[in-house]
């Protein structure tokens, strides 16, 4: 999207917002960083006002990555891009991974990660939840940032190719091992499809490595570099009580065949990083409570039905399993766009959205949360 095109908008839940450029208030803490998410969200999701779809290796990821480029540098940081290319079904592919950061007192540093590429736009979806939400908060993140005094350091990693195989993060991680840039680094959060979802899940790793044996592998590392530690997801957890109250705090799943209590699997950018014995917290809206298509997995999203061919609420699953199409899913459907969402949850997002941006600056620009030395 071209400079100086964008007018200020919201989802269609107004919501009054501090502005749409940078601020140059002297008092931060007067602006509504959560809302200037929102209005961040139609920028990138939104197929009149922004980008839209935005597929891995496509033109439209060139387009969000100079966007982001460009909000990051408007910002004040000095933006790292970061080339990489990737193999699938025999073809080479190319996208970028763009990373800044904020120094705090202590040289120490937690990593944010948003992936910033979309899928099934041949199903109609424009990536609003999956990862427009993530992303947008992680650059009303950044933006706060930068007028902030920081107990520790911050990094934050906008990957790409995320949807066709965590391209940008594997990358990111592998190269990181090589040149001895992980080295300080005590803990990492993954906004992925933060929003949109019945449930706003924080997790840490799963205990069995099995889970992440392969990526691992792939990353040239073992069983003794892993870690499942849950302290990022505790810290988290803790920062979400003091935002939001106990009543909206971050949710962790109970015990689910294959899922013990707030653990999570291998699919999004938090794995390698997991693989590389670093503590993660990954946030997602979803319904774990759901017998989906494949078990108590988390892949359907929400209970409701228009996201269902029938649901069973009694049951708490599709009301014929063997028929079933939609599986509650809104990530990759006609359903991940800001419209479709408005009208099926009328200010959630806006809502969730504000909130994982609150919690998590929060949680980064005060040291009562996580333990440095």
């Amino acid at each position: 999207m071209k400079k100086g095109i964008f007018h200020c908008s919201t989802l269609a839940a107004a919501i009054i917002l501090s502005g749409c450029n940078s601020s140059s208030s002297d008092d931060n803490n007067k602006i509504d960083y959560g809302a200037k998410a929102v209005s961040y969200l139609v920028e990138i999701a939104d197929e009149t006002q922004g980008i839209g779809a935005r597929e891995a290796s496509t033109q439209k990821e060139i387009q969000t990555g100079n966007w982001i480029y460009d909000k990051l540098t408007g910002f004040g940081y000095n933006v790292n891009v970061q080339p990489f290319s990737y193999e699938r079904k025999g073809k080479t592919y190319f996208s970028n991974n763009y990373i800044v950061e904020k120094k705090g007192k202590v040289d120490k540093t937690i990593i944010l990660a948003a992936h910033y590429d979309s899928t099934g736009v041949d199903h109609g979806s424009l990536g609003a939840t999956d990862n427009g939400a993530g992303l947008a908060a992680a650059i009303a993140i950044a933006e706060r940032l930068q007028q902030s005094e920081l107990p520790f350091n911050v990094r934050i990693l906008y990957p790409g190719a995320e949807e066709n195989g965590l391209n940008g993060s594997l990358y990111y991680v592998k190269d990181a091992l090589a040149n001895d840039k992980l080295k300080n680094v005590i803990g990492m959060i993954n906004y992925d499809t933060v929003g949109g979802g019945d449930i706003v899940y924080v997790h840490a790793a799963h205990s069995d490595y099995a889970e992440y044996k392969k990526t691992c592998e792939s990353l040239g590392l073992t069983e003794t570099d892993y870690s499942f530690d849950t302290k990022m997801r505790e810290a988290m957890l803790k920062a979400s009580v003091d935002v939001n109250g106990e009543a909206n705090k971050y949710i962790i799943h109970p015990t689910f065949p294959g899922y013990p209590e707030g653990e999570t699997g291998s699919w999004s950018d938090h794995a390698g990083f997991a693989c590389a014995g670093i503590p993660i917290a990954y946030v997602e809206a979803t319904n774990f409570n759901i017998n989906g298509a494949d078990g108590y997995d988390g892949y359907s999203q929400t209970t409701n039905p228009a996201m269902w061919d029938c649901y069973d609420a009694d049951n708490k699953t599709a009301c014929n399993r063997a028929e079933e199409k939609k599986w509650g899913k809104i990530w990759h459907t006609e359903f991940d766009r800001i419209d479709k969402l408005e009208e099926a949850f009328p200010g959630r997002v806006n809502t969730q959205l504000s909130d994982n941006v609150n919690i998590v600056l929060e949680l980064l620009t005060s040291d009562k949360y996580i333990q440095v030395k």
